[in-house]
């Protein structure tokens, strides 16, 4: 009987200390979420684009440029997608990029504010009637209620884990932030 025992626990002991060494590894692809948040938030905020600097497009019609280009040896680089699009992002796009006018105001007064998050807030609403806050409140409900289908097909369009979202909300705001 203790000689069936030992083999046993042997068997046993592998057998966890083979489940042990599994690693899962999850692939998360920051810098290209990087790139999307950023010209998703500059499309939404209207800012300049970080690739158009002011000046910089004047050296691009320079005639030195131009040559420089031409000389230059060219290299076919298969592109990454970095680019997101899809018909429901174009729509949250488009409401978010309407409600930010309405916000504009209430960023400026401290009344609504971004969250390491992803997410949007409000500040101390003490000095405003009922009405204002009520109306604050429903675009803070409304923009984070965007904010989170955006992040859910911003991972759906990179092939992202569902469970990476917040990590998708993390690097948007850094974005909202600037």
């Amino acid at each position: 009987m203790k000689g069936i025992r030992k083999p046993f626990w042997i068997a046993s002991l592998l057998f966890l200390f083979t489940l042990a060494c599994v690693t899962i590894n999850i692939y998360f692809p920051a810098e290209k979420v990087e790139t999307v948040a950023e010209d998703i938030v500059d499309d939404i905020r209207g800012r300049e684009s970080a690739q158009e600097q002011p000046g910089q497009s004047q050296e691009k019609d320079s005639f030195l440029h131009r040559i420089r280009t031409c000389a230059a040896p060219r290299t076919a680089w298969a592109q990454d997608v970095t680019e997101v699009s899809n018909a429901t992002i174009r729509g949250l796009k488009e409401r978010m990029k309407a409600r930010y006018q309405q916000m504009k105001t209430y960023y400026d007064k401290g009344l609504i504010k971004e969250g390491n998050d992803g997410y949007v807030s409000t500040g101390d609403l003490g000095g405003l009637d009922l009405r204002a806050k009520r109306d604050v409140k429903s675009l803070v409900d409304a923009e984070n209620q965007d904010r989170k289908a955006l992040y859910k097909e911003v991972a759906k369009a990179l092939k992202i884990d569902p469970s990476q979202i917040d990590r998708i909300g993390g690097i948007f705001a850094k974005e909202w932030q600037k």
